[in-house]
């Protein structure tokens, strides 16, 4: 998933083309004219404000980061170019559909938003005065901001609810709440899903073990009827697959639309787990 960098100063629009470029090769220099220099500086400050975003991750909200991310995208991609992601990647779905929102929205205007939202959340930032720092400048999916999307929103301990210590892998804490009957081992969350659901979504397999141990339903089904198989399948956690299926896990369950997902069909290895558990049954 990881997409370098361009360096400061290049930058590519709808077509992947060079919008300026902060070292021309070749003899021959072409002439600069305003609205190049315009361009060129406009792109400098916008690098510097990806940069400077790293700093400031402690104050974006998320759906900040999210406009942010769609943006740095039109920047340095161009319009949406890629199919929507499945429903399992959560995380995917909600930057494609942000990034998709700006249809045929221009660099110029994305890198206007993007040193805007920058400004906005450091009054004091001045881009004349800062430098990217090679630290600073993670290079990931989309670049600087996309790498903050997949850190988690810092919740505070008493804000935290069984889902939370589910999906950060805290084991000691959900075994004594469902030891201590607080919490029921197949509760659910608004979208239906239980906490096999979160612990086969992150790959957490040690918590998924504990889970069927405390007698979590294996074909437990979220409101889109997808199970907890669903999830690991569509990450291809083939250990925890392997563990699910042993474990009663049915792959022919369907969901609300009738269908056996593709996510279980259609990936190759997961069809291995599969084939090699029903034979180990026949």
């Amino acid at each position: 998933m990881a997409t370098p960098l361009l360096t400061a100063g290049a930058t590519t629009g709808h077509s992947g083309g060079e919008l300026s470029s902060g070292d021309d090769s070749g003899d021959v220099e072409s002439p600069q004219t305003p609205e190049t220099e315009a361009s060129r500086s406009l792109t400098e400050v916008f690098e510097k404000a990806a940069a400077h975003l790293q700093s400031l991750l402690h104050v974006a909200s998320r759906e900040q980061l999210l406009y942010l991310y769609a943006r740095y995208k039109q920047v340095k991609v161009g319009n949406c170019n890629t199919p929507k992601p499945s429903f399992f990647d959560f995380e995917g779905k909600q930057k494609w559909e942000a990034w998709k929102a700006l249809g045929d929205s221009s660099p110029t205007q994305a890198m206007q938003e993007y040193i805007a939202v920058v400004k906005k959340l450091d009054p004091g930032w001045n881009p004349q005065t800062s430098e990217k720092k090679g630290k600073e400048a993670k290079s990931g999916f989309g670049g600087p901001v996309v790498s903050s999307l997949y850190h988690e929103e810092t919740i505070r301990e008493e804000d935290k609810d069984i889902f939370d210590y589910c999906r950060e892998n805290n084991i000691d804490h959900i075994t004594k709440a469902i030891q201590s009957k607080s919490v029921d081992v197949n509760m659910k969350d608004e979208e239906g899903r239980a906490l096999l659901h979160w612990a086969c979504d992150r790959g957490h397999k040690e918590l998924v073990t504990v889970l069927l141990q405390y007698k979590a339903d294996v074909n437990c089904q979220d409101n889109e009827g997808q199970t907890a198989l669903h999830y690991a399948a569509a990450c291809e956690f083939l250990d925890i697959v392997e563990l699910l299926l042993q474990s009663g896990a049915d792959p022919a369950l369907r969901d609300q639309d009738g269908c056996v997902p593709e996510e279980v069909t259609g990936c190759k290895a997961v069809s291995l787990v599969l084939q090699r558990h029903m034979a180990s049954k026949a």
